[in-house]
């Protein structure tokens, strides 16, 4: 059996074991579970019926939060030549091509978001190793590869709340939805926006039951299940 601190068994013990909470009810409870002394982050982690090792049952794409995470990104911007002015002017914190390359084969690692101009890639992809065991390599498929001209646009998107999303190997997608500290109804329309992206996502290799099942936890607390149908019924309209 896990040995849990006291805080993190009375927090337990507030969990109807049996229930099922509608996502209102597990935002609120999960506000009231959180002991850490720190703001904690609220989590959904959902399990789905895909096989990851079928290409035609692949899930990933990028969320765009109404309400922002609560943390300010730090963003860098491979780019070279004039891109380097587009994306300093959009407000990229770090902006460069091989001094940066270097930098990161050196261990620096001080920032939340990587982008990439197409034209970079070639130099970019030898960071493969290290940028993506932390998820941060850029990748067309997730919207980090930029055209130029998008550069302000993905800036501003990565400010404002911007996360990506990846089936995991155990066929789960794990995303933060915001500071326990939030409103409850902001934390609600974070949620609302990460279910239509992952209902709309969708494989065509999809079979059975979607999403299996689905929960809500604090950064250091205990999950809380939700209820599928009431869940899965959320939009941002």
């Amino acid at each position: 059996m896990p040995q849990y601190s006291k805080k993190h068994q009375v927090a337990l013990n507030m969990i109807e074991k049996s229930k099922l909470y509608s996502p209102h009810e597990a935002i609120e409870l999960s506000k009231r579970l959180s002991y850490a002394k720190f703001d904690e982050t609220l989590e959904i982690h959902m399990n789905t019926s895909l096989d990851p090792r079928k290409a035609d049952q692949q899930l990933r794409g990028v969320i765009l939060f109404p309400h922002g995470l609560g943390k300010k990104a730090r963003i860098l911007v491979f780019a070279q030549g004039d891109v380097v002015r587009v994306a300093e002017g959009a407000g990229a914190d770090y902006v460069g091509g091989d001094e940066l390359v270097k930098k990161i084969e050196e261990g620096w690692l001080d920032f939340d978001v990587a982008l990439a101009t197409p034209d970079m890639m070639s130099k970019v992809g030898k960071l493969g190793k290290i940028l993506g065991r932390r998820g941060l390599m850029p990748n067309p498929k997730s919207g980090t590869v930029v055209a130029a001209a998008d550069i302000p646009r993905v800036v501003d998107e990565a400010r404002k709340g911007r996360a990506e999303f990846k089936l995991d190997r155990s066929a789960n997608v794990h995303l933060p939805l915001g500071k326990v500290s939030f409103e409850a109804e902001t934390l609600l329309e974070n949620l609302a926006a990460v279910i239509e992206v992952i209902v709309r996502s969708k494989p065509s290799g999809a079979k059975g039951q979607y999403i299996k099942n689905a929960s809500l936890a604090t950064s250091m607390g205990p999950g809380i299940r939700l209820d599928l149908r009431s869940t899965l019924t959320l939009t941002t309209g």
